[in-house]
């Protein structure tokens, strides 16, 4: 048996798939209706209006709504979409057991104690026929699937079917009226539109269940006595063809299975059992410790079933679908029903290879579940659960497929086997945790230890195997007997080589991780819905699916939908923009993709910048999206090609430093702030004749000859200084650094401040004054010429070598260096790590007082110094809030809101699970349920590695689905995109106006405006700056 979902409530009594979406009803002994995304795990609604128990609920097959009955007597047709009752239909007098639409007519059939069942029209709203003739509770009245048939179980221990063709008769013909005049006789003596066919006695008790096969003359009930019965029937009589005995209590529900030849019920004794149809004989028992079982549903179309107990739900299947497959070359070996069969991609030929399963051997999950080929030797070998789990080897003469020459199989015992080469294969045996290395004719020739506790191997290459335990792989040379490679992971179910072998993807349940051929971890990408299959495609991208899509995943970790599925898929192979994938059913099949986003994206990763070009002029890719990721990716360029609106375009063209675009989209803007900000990043690049302009055409004309003067356009220098006359500004004398750390290397303090107050809106200087000072005495060198002289300070300039001239002074020499600043960091992780909260902090803002004052060389370290101010302004906030909650002591509501905000800080994944179990933990001891539920399921997200978080936030969720509510209001929707404010510590909503800081980026309130920045202490909050100098090269 295969859970699928499991949800923890009250008992169930009734239960009903949706037919199209991955929905299901249960309805409960507390009256509640709960609708369940099975696929996602999630609870969708709740309808909550009857009064008492519910033990009917089903679905319409295609209208958005569901019936219930209840023990209130009434019956309620809801609308899943306007989450409302519509209407209420009063008849019966008694609790209701079952209720059902039919496949075609607007009807209903109910079922209830009051002995009697009714077949209502709920279009018109009205009873249209009262079945009576039962003399006990009626327990379950059904619809046949296709016939005018009802059948229904009574605890007068009898099974009842009745001929409803009168009544589909009489709805076509205009005698609605006379209908509702005898109204008042059928309720009183039952009506004649229904007519019992037959009376099935046959049980010693009660009868609680009884339903029709979907196409063959058969009825199966469950009663009282603890037998499961099976009827047929012809045009005139029904008779019992057979018992099925072994539950030990009552039998509450049965079924027949509807793809497989078996009969599914249920029992008070706390079991599942499942029987085989034609043989009338018990297969397998699915039991639970305390819950008795009460009802059971199959999906319509799906594979799945559901079971009702005394404390929830389950959603299983009793087999997997998955077809075990092996892919070489140009051809797919797969099973199939009970054949190995072969399918060839290019020609898409596909036929039966061999039968591997002798024919009726009806169990349970036997068929094979992975399948090892060696195309040298033509041999397979196929791996099943049989006997606790086996193989079988069979060697094939390749022309001799589906003629039916084939060996014996050779059969052995093991947890799983793969070819290791092409005439050798390894076994496990996990009892002794070794392999054992065979040969063609199933003879040991080797036996090798593995290093770590193996439940499962996979092929990795000639003469290597990937050994899996619970929480990692590894990569195992069977002939040196050495570790190549180790991995921790969530627990690995598939894996996937890319077409040269230098590239894995592991997959799990909710998680993909690639990793190279020796395991060095490249990407992992987490999924809330289960990841079903993958290859790789030619380019090195891995294509994935889940339930519902198609994905790609590049090979930095970016991942995006190509397709929706409406089924799920295994892929076989990827060649060009085709998909080949197995079916649930075995059919191998096809699916053309358009490839072209991830391609493109492709493309920029490994700057192809040529395809990257000839995509934008040839292809649809538009949209915000790809804009948004342009931008994000760093390539503002490349965006400014998909974009019209001018606005944008001046964004994204200064962002990219293209000054050209610039001022054609300021010309066409025409505003002064697009002028100013303009000015600036000309000024920036250094663009002096471009600057110049600029300067002029907004009136600057002393700026402008200044800037000419400066950089030898003298041309330009004479006609402006005609034009300013009188008014010619003197030049400053020779080049300065506009570095303030050089400033305040060299004793120019009042020059390093004005800087920086430009620069990053600094005004609090008090921090930075030891700072100030390390600087000038770490850029000096100081001598001692003798005992009673002074102390001769030498300035020490750095980059200084011997070829530099000795007349040009270069900048000073710093102490402060960026790698210092990343050991810092790792400080104030390990702080973090270990709870110590204030040390934390106080080396996070010591990071973002020192650096104002860093120089670096390259564009690519400016990059990581902002990119370091961003990291750390996240760490300095979230931790100014959590010692603010640890203050809190009389304000749970706000304790709780500032554990929430911290959880949305940027931080490292051990750090934000810190966060969130400690958000799950404050909000779920002051009762606030379902925002507790929410961190446990963010932190389930992050596959913690320590079991304890995990196990903890499990028993969170399942304690939260009892009882979905919160007990207070808290000023937090994390539905809702926000931000904090690092002053007040409340969310600024997305759309909210807000203020930030010119140095490290922290949102404020707008009423923050003009106040000191409280997150890095030293800038003005709303300030005008020209942004962080910190590299000689941002000149230039």
């Amino acid at each position: 048996m295969l859970t699928k979902f499991e949800t923890k409530s009250n008992r169930v009594k009734g239960l009903s798939f949706h037919p199209k979406r991955p929905w299901i009803l249960a309805s409960l002994h507390s009256g509640v209706i709960q609708l369940w995304d099975y696929r996602m795990g999630t609870l969708i609604d709740k309808f909550d209006e009857h009064d008492g128990p519910v033990r009917g609920v089903h679905f319409h097959n295609s209208q958005p709504l569901f019936v219930s009955g209840g023990d209130d007597y009434k019956i309620k047709v809801w609308n899943y979409k306007l989450h409302r009752c519509l209407f209420t239909l009063l008849g019966h007098l008694d609790y209701i057991r079952t209720v059902q639409f039919h496949h075609e007519n607007p009807w209903i059939v109910s079922a209830s104690d009051d002995q009697t069942i009714r077949i209502w029209n709920w279009q018109s709203r009205t009873c249209i026929s009262v079945l009576t003739g039962h003399n006990h509770y009626v327990m379950c009245a059904l619809f046949h699937p296709k016939e005018d048939l009802v059948v229904s179980a009574s605890l007068d221990q009898t099974v009842r079917v009745w001929d409803i063709s009168s009544l589909k008769r009489k709805s076509a013909s205009p005698a609605d009226d006379i209908l509702r005049l005898s109204q008042m006789n059928t309720d009183l003596f039952g009506g004649v539109d229904a007519v019992v066919k037959y009376v099935l006695e046959g049980h010693d008790r009660g009868v609680n269940w009884a339903s029709f096969h979907p196409t063959l003359p058969l009825i199966v009930s469950a009663a009282d006595d603890r037998q499961v019965k099976l009827w047929r029937m012809n045009d005139t009589k029904a008779w019992e063809v057979d018992t099925l005995r072994g539950h030990m209590n009552n039998v509450s529900c049965v079924m027949f299975h509807a793809k497989q030849d078996i009969i599914v019920s249920n029992s008070e004794d706390k079991s599942i059992r499942i029987w085989d149809a034609t043989k009338r004989t018990g297969i397998q028992t699915f039991r639970r410790e305390h819950d008795r079982f009460w009802i059971l549903a199959a999906h319509p179309e799906m594979n799945l079933l559901a079971a009702g107990h005394d404390s929830g739900m389950i959603v299983f299947k009793l087999e997997r679908e998955r077809p075990a497959f092996v892919v070489s070359g140009d051809s797919l070996f797969y099973t199939k029903d009970r054949f190995l069969c072969f399918y060839e991609f290019s020609t898409q030929r596909d036929m039966q290879v061999l039968p591997f399963r002798r024919p009726g051997s009806l169990s349970l999950n036997q068929s094979p579940k992975t399948l090892s080929y060696s195309p040298t030797e033509n041999a397979f070998l196929l791996c099943s659960d049989v006997d606790g789990g086996s193989y079988e080897l069979y060697c094939i003469s390749k022309d001799g497929y589906g003629r039916g020459d084939v060996q014996d199989a050779k059969r052995g015992l093991g947890g799983s086997a793969v070819f290791v080469a092409r005439n050798r294969f390894a076994v496990l045996e996990k009892s002794s945790n070794q392999v054992l290395i065979k040969n063609l004719k199933n003879e040991v020739v080797k036996k090798s230890a593995l290093p770590i506790a193996t439940d499962a191997i996979f092929y990795a290459g000639t003469g290597n195997l990937l050994c899996r335990s619970e929480d990692r792989v590894v990569i195992f040379d069977l002939q040196q007997r050495i570790v190549l490679g180790d991995l921790q992971t969530p627990f690995i179910k598939y894996v996937v080589w890319s077409n040269d072998m230098e590239n894995v993807a592991l997959l799990s349940k909710h998680a993909i991780i690639i990793a190279s051929k020796k395991l060095v971890h490249q990407c992992t990408l987490h999924e809330t819905i289960r990841v079903k299959s993958g290859a790789w495609d030619d380019n090195g991208v891995f294509i994935y699916t889940t339930l519902n899509h198609i994905k790609y995943c590049l090979p930095n970790g970016d991942n995006g939908i190509i397709k929706t599925l409406d089924i799920p898929i295994y892929i076989t192979k990827i060649s060009g923009n085709t998909i080949f994938y197995l079916d649930r059913d075995g059919k191998s099949r096809a699916i053309i993709i358009d490839a072209t986003e991830y391609i493109f994206k492709l493309s920029l990763l490994k700057k192809r910048y040529d395809h990257v070009m000839n995509m934008i002029r040839n292809s649809q890719l538009c949209g915000q999206a790809m804009i948004a990721y342009l931008q994000q990716k760093g390539f503002p360029e490349v965006a400014l090609h998909f974009v019209k609106d001018e606005r944008i375009r001046f964004n994204l063209a200064l962002e990219s430093g293209n000054i050209q675009i610039a001022v054609a989209s300021a010309t066409a803007i025409d505003e002064k702030d697009h002028w100013y900000r303009l000015g600036v990043e000309a000024l920036r690049q250094g663009n002096a004749g471009e600057r110049v302009k600029i300067l002029e055409n907004v009136g600057h004309l002393p700026l402008a000859y200044v800037t000419a003067s400066v950089h030898g356009l003298h041309d330009v220098a004479e006609r402006l200084a005609a034009e300013l006359g009188d008014n010619v500004p003197s030049l400053p004398e020779g080049k300065r650094s506009s570095l303030a750390a050089d400033h305040a290397a060299a004793g120019n303090f009042d020059t390093a401040m004005r800087l920086l107050n430009r620069q990053l809106g600094i005004r609090n200087f008090a921090p930075l004054k030891s700072m100030f000072l390390d600087l000038h005495t770490g850029s000096h060198s100081y001598l001692r010429a003798f005992s009673s002289a002074p102390v001769i300070s030498l300035a020490v300039e750095r980059g200084w070598t011997e070829s530099s001239s000795a007349n040009v002074r270069g900048s000073p020499a710093l102490p402060f260096k960026l790698s210092q600043l990343d050991e810092k960091l790792r400080a104030g992780y390990r702080s973090t790590t270990a709870g110590k909260f204030t040390d934390a902090l106080r080396t996070f803002v010591n990071i973002l007082h020192t650096i104002p004052l860093i120089v670096v060389e390259s564009r690519r370290e400016v990059d990581d110094v902002k990119e370091l101010i961003i990291i750390v302004k996240e760490y300095v906030l979230g931790l100014q809030m959590e010692l603010k909650r640890r203050e809190i002591k009389d304000n749970p509501a706000r304790q709780q809101e500032l554990a929430a905000y911290f959880t949305h800080c940027n931080l490292q994944a051990p750090h934000l699970r810190l966060a969130l179990l400690n958000a799950m933990t404050v909000c779920f001891k002051a009762k606030n349920l379902a925002t507790a539920a929410n961190f446990a399921r963010r932190l389930l997200e992050t596959n913690p590695t320590i079991e304890n978080q995990a196990k903890t936030a499990r028993q969170v969720l399942a304690a939260a689905e009892r009882n979905m509510t919160d007990a207070t209001e808290l000023n937090y929707d994390f539905r809702n995109p926000f931000v904090i404010c690092g002053a007040t510590y409340v969310p600024i909503y997305r759309g909210q106006k807000d203020v930030s800081c010119p140095y490290c980026t922290s949102r404020f309130v707008p009423s923050q405006d003009g106040q000191l920045c409280t997150v890095c202490d030293l800038a003005v909050i709303g300030a005008d700056a020209s942004g962080l100098l910190c590299s000689p090269s941002q000149k230039h």
